[in-house]
């Protein structure tokens, strides 16, 4: 097997890629990385010096490639079935690496900034910065909500790199600030990524790992183990 991907199964970054490598049907071996553990964490760091995942090894070429994007890009260059998720025409294209960069940035960060302030040392949590990204993570629902009304996928009529992009910081964004009640076509985007077969897998996956997330006991009972 000539690919491997460097990662954890609680980390939404790392579902991205994993949705797009079961979508495409590419098969890779997963190495997960515990940064607590100096030698496992080397097998980013070595690579890739600022040690974020999830990184890929392409054993054929011989190359390490990281962050998300680039990562589906490097892998659509080699493998049609990869490919197919970046649409042909040049604006749909353009759009769907507006709305992969959407989700990355508009969702996951403000996500991120949320979860990591909850497990921060007593007496360096940050609540005004979190009280931003929360006001920036309804910022972004509005606009899906917006963006998604009378549309299937994220861009485009078929399943694309945009809603790899979506499903990760929307599962966990979803459960530390829920999705408004007046967005249904919000709510019914989510629910149609949360069906998809990709995205079933990439779950279960990560299932064991619940327990580690700090919002767990906001978590909905039906994305919980034995559910």
């Amino acid at each position: 097997m000539s690919l491997t991907l460097y990662l954890h199964p609680l980390a939404t970054f790392c579902h991205k890629v994993m949705i797009a490598l079961e979508e495409a049907q590419l098969p890779y071996s997963a190495v997960v990385v515990d940064f607590a553990d100096p030698a496992s964490a080397r097998l980013v760091s070595d690579h890739w010096a600022v040690g974020k995942i999830p990184l890929l090894h392409d054993a054929a070429s011989g190359r390490y490639v990281a962050e998300t994007t680039i990562i589906l890009e490097y892998l659509a260059g080699r493998y049609p079935a990869m490919a197919r998720l970046w649409p042909d025409r040049a604006e749909t294209l353009l759009e769907a690496r507006l709305w992969d960069r959407f989700f990355d940035l508009y969702v996951q960060q403000p996500l991120q900034k949320i979860v990591t302030d909850r497990i921060r040392p007593m007496g360096s949590n940050d609540p005004h910065g979190v009280a931003e990204a929360r006001k920036n993570l309804h910022t972004a629902y509005g606009m899906i909500e917006e963006h998604m009304s009378g549309r299937v996928w994220a861009v485009g009529s078929e399943f694309s790199i945009a809603d790899c992009a979506a499903f990760p910081g929307l599962f966990f964004a979803g459960i530390v600030e829920p999705f408004p009640g007046s967005a249904t076509a919000l709510g019914a985007y989510f629910e149609r990524l949360l069906a998809r077969p990709s995205v079933t897998s990439v779950l279960a996956q990560a299932q064991p790992y619940f327990t580690m997330f700090p919002y767990r006991d906001a978590m909905p009972a039906r994305f919980l183990p034995g559910s």
